[in-house]
């Protein structure tokens, strides 16, 4: 098994906000499990996979969702020509060669699933193979990683204390306005006053959360933005179908913001 497929080869682009960097550097060289908690498309994935980058490891990323199953993450035997053969999940690859294991919006998935990540997130770092009588003890590069928007939490969509306290816990939010231009006009090669101009659109949107929006317009929606500009599409026709058609059908709300986005643009 060659593990080295899994590296990224190339810096991925991440503006570091505050000593987030630092934090988990930490944590990594103590061989500690992460827990990232932010609203959706505010950079979690990114800061991950920046990390991995950073630390020069390769990283195994799952995302999840209510159909997972431990065999999902662990492993299963498979029927071949010569019989059944056992193969590994990206949880057990993961443990076993010294990979980042990434579990995106792990409150996706069924919480019966996430009991099999106790025994690799305490004092032990053991993943037991029950169905191929085989004990993994885990790699010294090894660590798992998870991610899940607090705002989605519910009594049927959370988890547990049991799986919370085995985490150190690193909480993200959409940049300020400064950064969040900054990242566009890197992200999108767009110029500073339609960078700004863009933000600002993010902001009136975000406003409206809970008041006709589940989740504000996030930073990866003015990237998309950002990017059709570049691509010669007019700001006002980019940030309607990057910005608003993907957050909400409800006619009202969209005749909000597309007013919003004509006056701040007009």
């Amino acid at each position: 098994m060659d593990i080295n497929q899994y590296k990224i080869e190339q810096e991925p682009f991440y503006k570091q906000l505050s000593n987030e960097v630092e934090l988990y550097q930490a944590s990594y060289d103590a061989k500690l499990p992460v827990m990232v908690k932010g609203p959706t498309g505010c950079g979690k994935s990114r800061f991950v996979e920046f990390m991995a980058w950073k630390l020069g490891k390769p990283i195994i990323t799952v995302s999840c969702n209510e159909d997972i199953t431990a065999s999902d993450l662990v492993g299963r035997f498979l029927l071949d020509a010569n019989g059944t053969r056992w193969v590994d999940g990206p949880l057990t690859l993961a443990a076993r060669y010294g990979a980042i294991c990434y579990l995106d919006e792990i409150v996706e998935a069924r919480q019966d699933t996430m009991v099999v990540i106790h025994s690799l997130t305490d004092h032990r770092r053991e993943l037991s193979l029950d169905k191929k009588g085989e004990l993994i003890k885990a790699h010294p590069d090894f660590q798992l990683v998870i991610s899940y928007n607090p705002g989605y939490q519910s009594l049927m969509k959370d988890l547990k204390q049991s799986t919370k306290q085995r985490f150190c816990g690193l909480d993200f939010d959409y940049a300020n306005r400064e950064d969040e231009a900054a990242i566009l006009m890197t992200e999108g090669q767009i110029e500073q006053a339609i960078a700004d101009k863009l933000v600002e659109v993010g902001h009136v949107a975000r406003k409206l959360k809970g008041h006709g929006l589940d989740e504000g317009i996030s930073t990866r929606l003015m990237v998309y933005a950002a990017k059709l500009i570049n691509q010669g599409i007019s700001p006002i026709d980019a940030c309607k179908m990057a910005m608003v058609r993907p957050i909400t059908d409800d006619a009202d709300v969209r005749e909000s913001l597309d007013n919003a986005i004509e006056l701040i643009f007009g």
